[in-house]
């Protein structure tokens, strides 16, 4: 079998490791730096094998036959033709299933009842990929069509999609006096559809049976640890039989392969004995993973004449799609940041994710906080033109600091500098107008060959800010354990954090290059006999992970050191390590670090765990998060208001970072989520109809290119450290995302003049009808 675990190849804790190659003397070294990414190259140039990659000896192709209906009973499923076509050596449906050692409401193949277009109804696994699908489509199921559910609003009344009932959840938050009313009063109804991660490598990976009667699997996992024990449940095995392999992850900032995946792909490896490999196609990786919860959000907002903010009432329902999966932690997010980063002393807040027949909604960057900003932000719009405010001065009147409170009752004791965030985007000048540049050739809305008038462009100016939580929320333990080992001249960090495109196995390099002075560092392949690290999302892994390989670092280095000090008669803490070299306090000694690791082999293991939180009660009040980021943005539109064409001319970003351990791969996230924020904004949205997917390709959903992509200017990377996390420093993925879809809405709102309430703004939302 060939894996992507060469360490003779430069990748990086997606699974294919980091090798110690020599590079120049003067290349960025430790934290603060912005050194290359370690995989940058090879994805440039092709070479980085992914799971799609993969190859192995004797290979069998998989492939799954899918529901056409998103809500109907299975009277009978016929196998027959499928197994007489030549080359197939396994059918399985859900008859084939052992039974699951720990339960779930989401089956691997459905047995009974299919909730939502697309559900895996029977695998096959055949000697090519052509024949394996011809096998497939040759499975004969009855069906008796069942009505489908596809408003959320029925999902209260409707019949009941499973077992467990329709609501998810339902949270309520209650803080201060209800009778409470404000001199001015703003109301809207909004609505955010369904963005899909749209990984552009799609689901792929390959099994392989082991002597003992287990599992490898190698897969593009961003949690490989609680992949194995969700595959180890659905298989009935022991946890230790299975083992995860994370191989290149193609881009992630949802959750990747789903348990249905990597259950039926084992499960065909154990039935056939045989290695089995399966790639989705694009339109079964659409019908597959989860996408954003759509949401319809509804918000009374009261205000003093001042504009500062007396009370907030809201309502907000989550689509979560046929099975639970995480809905209940994304409306956690929702209800807890309803109010946006604003002080308010009255806040009633009822909150509700239920099923439907609807796509599967799932954990997407800035899930829950995003949609609740959107409508936050729409709100405070509407304040400001009531009352005749500045958009900034409204909000300046109203934001959070370090010691103020959520109206979940918890005290921001992490740094929360809003107003200086909001300060700095508006010292940024504005971009230029066609009129102070009329030499340069414009690109109007709509694109180089749009056929709009220019006359009929209007220019817009929108504000918005917004906080993401990091890590998890409402008493989810959050732990890594890293090692370091140092042997010679190299270092080696064994830690099963997958880079999932957030840039952690470059961290790792900085961390230990800081702190032992060792220049080449190598992060291993990720596997899950590895200790636990969890999953990758809401940044744990540069506050977890990195602060696990941080205590490894350090304990290495007091190994190091003790010795040295000891020779010469002081303590370790009088001696330190900078630029490669050991120097005392008194510069007495001046020891380069390789001398001092000349024939040793020195290796310690450490783990990381953040303070606890706990889960809100039924008020919505408690401890439920461990820190939080902010972040303060400005769009500016040109908007064809004959067309309702827009186009997204230049986006200033302020965003709180804590301490900024890698400016240069900061900046490039930032720029990820505002292009990830613009895609929801104007263009992305998998559309469905009574349950049916309208656009599962990548010609109907669209996603933003460099000509869709605004200049994205730093307004500052402001760094006021957070004294309990990791070097200070905090997430900056998720913000981002979370702002840009409010600020572009406002953009197109003070534009055009009228109310934007939906997302992604179609075209005839910003259609402006001019009297005759």
């Amino acid at each position: 079998m060939t894996a992507p675990t060469d360490s003779t190849a430069t990748a990086d804790s997606t699974g294919t490791g980091t090798a110690p190659t020599a590079e120049p003397a003067e290349r960025p070294f430790g934290l603060g730096s912005s050194p290359l990414r370690t995989d940058a190259l090879p994805k440039a140039l092709g070479i980085y094998p992914y799971a799609a990659d993969l190859w192995a000896e004797g290979l069998l192709w998989g492939a799954v036959l899918r529901s056409p209906h998103p809500h109907a009973r299975i009277v009978s499923i016929d196998t027959s033709a499928a197994l007489t076509v030549p080359g197939v050596h396994a059918v399985l449906t859900a008859a084939d299933l052992p039974a699951p050692t720990v339960p779930s409401d989401r089956p691997v193949l459905a047995a009974e009842v299919v909730r939502h277009q697309g559900e895996p109804v029977a695998a096959v696994a055949a000697d090519h990929p052509d024949t394996a699908r011809l096998a497939a489509a040759a499975i004969v199921v009855e069906y008796q069509l069942l009505d489908a559910l596809t408003d959320p609003e029925q999902a209260f009344h409707g019949p009941a999609l499973h077992p467990d009932g329709n609501l998810l959840r339902h949270l309520p938050l209650r803080t201060g006096d209800p009778e409470a009313v404000g001199e001015v009063v703003v109301e809207g109804l909004y609505q955010v559809g369904r963005q899909d991660p749209a990984p552009i490598g799609a689901e792929a990976g390959l099994a392989v049976p082991r002597p003992d009667g287990g599992v490898e699997l190698h897969l593009s996992s961003t949690d490989p640890h609680g992949d194995r024990e969700r595959t180890a449940a659905c298989l009935g095995l022991e946890t230790d039989r299975v083992r995860l392999v994370v191989t290149g992850v193609p881009g992630a900032t949802a959750d990747r392969e789903d348990r249905s995946f990597q259950a039926t792909l084992a499960l065909l490896a154990l039935r056939t004995g045989r290695p089995v490999k399966m790639t989705l196609t694009r339109e079964e990786s659409f019908q597959g993973h989860a996408a954003r919860h759509p949401a319809l959000l509804r918000y009374r907002h009261h205000a003093d004449a001042q504009g500062k903010l007396v009370k907030v009432e809201a309502q907000i329902l989550l689509d979560g799609g046929a099975y639970a999966d995480v809905s209940a932690e994304v409306l956690a997010a929702a209800t807890a940041f309803s109010v946006g980063p604003y002080v308010c002393p009255n806040v009633f807040v009822d909150a509700w994710a239920v099923r439907t027949n609807n796509p599967p909604a799932g954990r997407m960057r800035g899930e829950g906080t995003l949609q609740s900003c959107f409508a936050t932000e729409s709100q405070l719009d509407l304040l400001a033109a009531r009352l005749g405010l500045d958009p900034l001065e409204i909000r300046r009147r109203n934001v959070l600091a370090t010691g103020d409170a959520l109206p979940t009752g918890q005290a921001i004791t992490c740094p929360a500098p809003v107003a200086a965030l909001l300060d700095a985007v508006a010292e940024v000048p504005l971009p230029a107008l066609p009129l102070d540049a009329p030499d340069t050739e414009w690109l109007l809305p709509g694109g180089p060959g749009g056929a709009g008038d220019p006359a009929a462009v209007r220019r817009g100016i929108g504000y918005a800010v917004g906080m993401a939580h990091m890590l998890g929320a409402e008493g989810t333990d959050e732990v890594s354990t890293a090692t370091v080992r140092v042997s010679g001249d190299h270092a080696t960090v064994i830690c099963a954090a997958v880079d999932a495109g957030q840039g952690f196995a470059t961290l790792a390099r900085q961390i230990v290059q800081s702190v032992l002075g060792v220049t080449e560092v190598y992060v291993a392949p990720v596997d899950s006999d590895q200790s636990i690290a969890g999953p990758s999302a809401r940044g744990r892994h540069t506050w977890v992970s990195g602060g696990a390989v941080e205590k490894a670092a350090l304990m290495v280095r007091h190994q190091l050191l003790a010795p040295i000090a000891a020779d010469f008669g002081m303590s370790v803490e009088l001696l330190s390590i900078a630029e490669g070299k050991i120097t005392s306090y008194d510069g007495v000694l001046g020891m380069p670090v390789t001398e001092a690791l000349e024939g040793k082999e020195l290796w310690a293991t450490a783990q990381c765990r953040p303070h606890p939180t706990e889960p809100l009660d039924e008020a919505g009040q408690g401890d439920a998060f461990v820190s939080i980021a902010f972040c303060a943005m400005r769009a500016v539109v040109d908007v064809d208001i004959e067309l309702g064409a827009v186009r997204v001319v230049d986006v200033t970003v302020a965003q709180d970072v804590g301490r900024a351990l890698n400016p240069g791969q900061i900046e490039d996230r930032i720029e990820a989520g505002v292009a990830q924020g613009v895609g929801l904004a104007l263009l992305e949205d998998l559309r469905s109809t009574g349950g049916l997917l309208a656009n599962p390709s990548f010609t109907g959903y669209r996603l933003p290119t460099a000509l869709d992509t605004p200049e994205v200017r730093i307004a500052t990377l402001l760094e006021e450290r957070d004294v309990v996390a990791t070097f200070g420093a905090k997430a900056v993925s998720a913000a981002p995302a979370v702002v840009a879809p409010a600020a572009v809405a406002a953009a197109v709102r003070a534009a055009t003049n009228l109310p934007i309430g939906r997302l992604p703004i179609l075209p005839e939302d910003a259609v402006v009808v001019l009297p005759v």
